[in-house]
């Protein structure tokens, strides 16, 4: 037997019981409903999701707090939470919706949607619901944060799912779903406890469909502008400036069973991941509906820059541990 089918051999035996146990949705070590994954790579080399939490059964996504998760190979992940939760505000008592994370001036940041009172969808006009977004600090990437601000960034209008993106220059971005501000970018002040100038609306190329849920990142000198379209397809913008103008690319991941869709897409290890969320039938609920569950794919683009459609699959990146070993003896082999 050769050395490299010794080698072979051997992480078969090593990683044989994790990719064997790994799944899609991710394997978070306990039976936590998750969503809205916010996916970052700190110093530290390991994969960080931020998510909300789904209480089991929940009534109408009242949503109390946010839960971080770690990995170094994506299927063994350790649970950080919470990592803040609504009895820690005095501006908000619900909603704990869709957060986002950065980390800057050797502060780790999350930048979350809280709210008040009640939406009352059969009678939409009697609904008292009002949401806003605040920020967090924590010397920690897994908390514990404190409210840094003490209320939201702003009050008017209405906002939830930011997206805080900061450009190679440090400058910060912040993207969010807002009444009447969909498709708005604004600046964040150097230390992101509070925004700079006015709210920015963006070229969008023409094509402004209903959204939520948006995504910023950068690639190759390439930005992109991700979001849920309809609330429910995966689809994306590109453009040379983080404020645009955005050209429209086409989808990414179509829905599935009319169910909504949030996600993040980031570089771990040479690999480009999409982390969603999913619908599951949960039948071990007492409530026996389907509940949401944080999963991932890997994401390939094309090279011009565009994204390749990424289906849904039941083995996820369960495999990410043999990908990267394999790397690594490609790359010493190359070596000799």
């Amino acid at each position: 037997m050769n050395r490299y089918s010794f080698n072979a051999v051997l992480l078969s035996l090593i990683l044989g019981p994790s990719i064997g146990s790994a799944q899609n949705p991710l394997d978070f070590g306990s039976d936590i409903r998750t969503a809205d994954p916010s996916g970052h790579v700190w110093a530290d080399g390991k994969m960080y999701l931020y998510t909300s939490h789904d209480e089991e059964c929940q009534e109408d996504f009242y949503m109390k707090d946010w839960y971080a998760f770690s990995s170094d190979d994506l299927v063994n992940w350790e649970s950080h939470g919470p990592i803040l939760s609504v009895d820690d505000l005095t501006w908000a008592d619900n909603y704990a919706w869709a957060p986002d994370a950065a980390y800057k001036n050797g502060k780790y940041y999350l930048v979350f949607p809280a709210g008040t009172g009640m939406k009352d969808r059969q009678n939409p006009k009697n609904s008292t619901k009002w949401m806003g977004i605040g920020v967090a600090v924590s010397d920690s990437p897994t908390g514990p944060f404190k409210d840094a601000i003490g209320g939201p960034l702003w009050r008017d209008p209405y906002a939830n799912d930011p997206s805080l993106f900061i450009d190679d220059d440090g400058k910060a971005y912040l993207y969010f779903h807002g009444t009447g501000k969909d498709y708005h970018v604004v600046e964040m002040s150097d230390d992101l406890l509070s925004v700079e100038g006015e709210f920015q609306k963006m070229d969008m190329g023409g094509y402004e469909p209903k959204m939520e849920g948006p995504w910023v990142f950068k690639r190759n000198g390439i930005y992109y502008f991700t979001m849920p379209e309809n609330n429910r397809i995966l689809s994306y913008y590109t453009s040379d400036s983080p404020k645009g103008p955005w050209k429209y690319q086409g989808v990414i991941m179509e829905e599935e069973a009319s169910s909504n869709n949030h996600h993040s897409i980031v570089e771990y290890k040479g690999q480009w991941i999409l982390f969603y969320h999913r619908w599951l039938d949960t039948p071990e609920s007492s409530c026996k509906k389907k509940q949401r569950h944080v999963a991932a794919e890997y994401l390939h683009f094309n090279g011009d820059g565009t994204i390749q459609k990424v289906k849904r699959t039941t083995q996820g990146v369960s495999n990410f541990p043999g990908k990267i070993e394999k790397a690594k003896q490609n790359s010493s082999n190359h070596l000799e």
